[in-house]
């Protein structure tokens, strides 16, 4: 197996042709876009229970699934082609696809449990941007800033956020077809504003490898696996919590929605403002030191859930600690990717290691429904996550000991 190749450090600050400015511009507009289309991506989340409700849907957790799943693994498919085509180009037109299937749930699919999962499904093109924004950003940012630009570019996953506070509000108050179509307004005015102002970093290079020879020349090398593994972990535990947390919360906690969804907006908001934090540190400390704080700070989190706390104050202590830690791991895995991976591999690396963090927060849903129907709790599901956080702290160790 091969073993990734170091980054090619910049000659000289005097003679690094990136403008300040421009990579500014970058990372913003990167950031940005990022949001919009995970606050597409979301849209059915905060729903789920109101179809649910409604009769709709008898349940959930595979309504909410679904994007997430095309999402993630179209990420790998999505990064070979940002290595190949770039940021600039791939990220209005991935904004334009995603308007499709906003509308048609919007307009459309709604009302129907099979067209609902028709619409998601396609939504889930949404959810593939992320890989399109972690090599273009690295583009602009030498490797020793990598971690923190990165994480700056992961606080776009607080669309979620977004569509926690606004669409259940906009569903009831102004009428069931508007988030959608407001949605779909912002990314097809982001679109225009991407095209029209995304530079392109001058220290890029299109890759016009085989997307196939490409893809499979990332997946002999080790860092990819293991970083597909930490950041299913960190990542996925942060999509599962935002997608299924309004679940968990009325079933486990019997809050009211608008309450569960407050709250689950709560906990991605932490997670958001920990992930820079994490790529930050990972610059700064180390990406393994900061992993291992991260996944520490799940493990801990996870064994306090698994005894079904009362909701206050050891209960919302409990989800706050969890957010931190999933925020601080996204933001340090990538910190790892840009320090020590080829810079013409990261798209493709990121598409793979993107699709494990989507992958992750797929399977517990479903896996969480299925405990709570079968045992009438989710403590099952929070000690498996337990696992799972220990066995991320393994892998981070085996990562530290490659690296030194």
């Amino acid at each position: 197996m091969s073993s990734p190749r170091p980054a090619a450090p910049a000659v000289a600050d005097q003679a690094d042709p990136r403008s300040p400015g421009q990579a500014r511009l970058a990372l913003t507009l990167a950031t940005v876009g990022f949001g919009l289309n995970f606050w597409a991506w979301a849209l059915l989340s905060p729903l789920g229970p109101v179809f649910v409700s409604q009769g709709i849907a008898t349940d959930a957790a595979l309504l909410v699934a679904i994007p997430v799943l095309v999402g993630s693994l179209g990420r790998i498919l999505v990064g070979a082609l940002t290595d190949r085509f770039g940021g600039r180009t791939m990220f209005p037109i991935l904004s334009i696809a995603t308007i499709v299937p906003v509308l048609f749930l919007g307009v459309l699919g709604q009302h129907s449990y099979p067209m609902i999962l028709l619409g998601g499904f396609f939504l889930g093109v949404a959810g593939t941007t992320f890989a399109i924004g972690v090599p273009y950003v690295n583009s602009w940012f030498p490797a020793a800033k990598r971690g923190m630009a990165t994480g700056i570019y992961g606080v776009g996953m607080g669309g979620t956020a977004i569509s926690a506070f606004a669409t259940v509000p906009l569903w009831r108050h102004v009428g069931p077809v508007a988030p959608f179509v407001i949605v779909a307004i912002v990314l097809a005015v982001y679109a225009v504003v991407a095209w029209r102002l995304m530079p392109t970093s001058p220290t890029w290079t299109p890759v016009t490898k085989n997307l196939a020879a490409q893809l499979g020349g990332v997946m002999r090398i080790p860092l990819t696996w293991q970083t597909a593994y930490l950041y299913a972990v960190s990542f996925g535990g942060y999509v599962a919590f935002s997608v299924f947390l309004p679940t968990m919360l009325t079933t486990w906690y019997d809050l009211e929605l608008s309450d569960a969804a407050f709250r689950m907006a709560g906990f991605v908001v932490v997670a958001v403002i920990m992930r820079p934090v994490g790529g930050t540190l990972a610059d700064r400390l180390g990406a393994v030191r900061t992993l291992l704080v991260a996944y520490a700070l799940v493990s801990v989190a996870a064994v306090v859930l698994a005894f079904h706390p009362g909701l206050m104050p050891l209960g919302t202590i409990a989800f706050i600690v969890m957010a931190m830690g999933l925020g601080l791991g996204s933001g340090a895995v990538f910190g790892l990717i840009g320090q020590t991976a080829d810079p013409a591999q990261v798209g493709s690396i990121t598409g793979f290691v993107g699709a494990a963090g989507g992958l992750g927060g797929f399977v517990p849903p479903l896996v969480m429904s299925a405990v709570h129907g079968a045992t009438g709790s989710y403590s099952a599901g929070v000690v498996l996550l337990l696992i799972a956080a220990l066995a991320a702290i393994g892998v981070t160790v085996v990562v530290g000991r490659r690296a030194r």
